[in-house]
């Protein structure tokens, strides 16, 4: 008598043999999609223009470059005129005084917003994290580092030249005093703010050696300040080349060199001033070069 066959459940399933081989792939037609393919995007090496345009949009769209500047010019503006329409008011004779040489104290105290900007052009950066995004997309960090010092000492040059021009037409015509010479006038207008733009260069290295806005600005603060206040109070006699030194090199002497107005009567005079900070400047911005390609962000 034979055994009738178990039924099996509609869900059971014979086991199918695993095959030996998996089924030959089928090859893609990657000829095909490509000739049909083209990027949106431009193929193109980045360039320094590239960076130039990426910090110039950064620099124009923060609040602090408007705040900065802003308060510059008003120094350089209303110190200037004030001064101006003081003196007249006096009746003081200017003999040989020179005319334009009231600017010098606006342009002293706007040079503190040139610094300010000058060090949170760069150390902002570090202090929001922001300069992690900005070396991914331009991993030159020499490029990044040149295009911020270009686009900031040409947007500090061009203001600060020009507002020296507009109080120095409005000294002229307020003032009853020797007319300046044209060679004055290019001192006391284009040598100004070579002067101060590469003064806010040299806190952009400052910047970027310490990666601390308040340090930074600390410290140029320091930079610009400290000699002059510390000879004025070296009484010592053995003290007195020292203190020959600090007024002449320090940072107002040198500018007023270019109003003929300087606070000492000996040192740099004309454009030396500029040469020295132009020397100071470019050894601070090859330090700043060499720490940012070797540390770390």
């Amino acid at each position: 008598m034979t055994t009738p066959p178990t039924p099996q459940a509609p869900y059971q399933q014979q086991a199918q043999p695993y095959p030996q081989q998996p089924p030959a792939a089928q090859p893609i037609r990657q000829g095909a999609v490509a000739a049909h393919y083209a990027s949106p995007i431009p193929q193109r090496r980045a360039t320094l223009g590239d960076a130039l345009a990426s910090e110039w949009t950064k620099i124009r769209s923060v609040r602090s470059t408007m705040w900065t500047l802003g308060v510059m010019s008003a120094l350089l503006f209303a110190i200037g005129l004030l001064s101006a329409i003081a003196v007249n008011a006096s009746g003081m004779a200017l003999n040989e005084t020179p005319v334009l040489s009231f600017g010098f104290f606006g342009v002293l105290l706007g040079s503190i917003c040139v610094i300010t900007l000058g060090v949170m052009t760069i150390a902002s950066e570090y202090g929001t994290g922001m300069i992690r995004t900005t070396l991914t997309a331009c991993p030159s960090r020499a490029r990044v580092l040149t295009a911020k010092a270009i686009v900031f000492f040409l947007l500090t040059f061009v203001i600060t030249t020009v507002m020296t021009a507009l109080v120095g037409v409005l000294q002229t015509a307020v003032l009853d005093g020797v007319e300046p010479s044209g060679g004055e006038w290019l001192r006391a207008t284009v040598g100004v703010g070579l002067y101060i733009a590469t003064l806010g260069l040299l806190s952009l290295a400052v910047g970027a050696l310490i990666r601390h806005s308040a340090g930074a600005i600390t410290i140029m603060i320091a930079v610009v300040l400290l000699p002059l206040v510390l000879a004025m109070f070296m009484f010592s006699q053995s003290l007195a080349d020292v203190q020959q030194a600090l007024f002449e090199y320090s940072i107002p002497n040198q500018l007023g060199a270019f109003y003929d107005a300087s606070v000492a009567s000996s040192g740099p005079s004309g454009w030396e001033p500029l040469w020295i900070m132009l020397g100071v400047t470019a050894v601070a911005m090859a330090g700043a070069f060499a720490a940012l390609d070797r540390r770390d962000v």
